[in-house]
């Protein structure tokens, strides 16, 4: 896992350069400059809409005495788009919008949870019950 991670933080970046470059040279460096800005406050606000969304719902059902368990996997997946959507870039963004939109979400809820069963089969997650 460290060292997917590890890649990731070293391939990431360098598309994202590579990118950033090649729009740069096809459509101004000024105007790349404005997109990202645009697409940073555009993500802010998403994740925020769609956070405070989540979150009264969350409520709601915990309110009805149930546990609010999609809300939480919904409120992961914002939170991850929100943290591409800060960071500077179009492949991060791209992504980072796909994980904000109520629409595409339920696609990596489902990779999420597929992560979290895995990772709980092979013991690196443990649940402990306190009462």
């Amino acid at each position: 896992m460290l060292r997917i991670i590890l890649a990731i933080f070293i391939i990431v970046p360098a598309i994202e350069i590579s990118v950033l470059i090649a729009l740069g040279h096809f459509i101004g460096g000024w105007t790349t400059f404005g997109l990202i800005l645009l697409s940073g406050f555009l993500g802010i606000y998403f994740a925020k809409r769609e956070g405070r969304k989540v979150l009264e719902y969350a409520r709601f059902e915990w309110s009805q005495g149930q546990l609010p368990a999609q809300q939480l996997m919904d409120g992961i997946c914002i939170f991850l788009g929100g943290i591409l959507l800060i960071t500077p870039g179009f492949i991060t963004d791209i992504f980072g919008f796909l994980l904000v939109f109520p629409y595409t979400r339920p696609i990596f809820k489902v990779m999420l949870l597929a992560l979290i069963q895995r990772q709980i089969s092979k013991g690196n997650i443990h649940w402990i019950n306190r009462r």
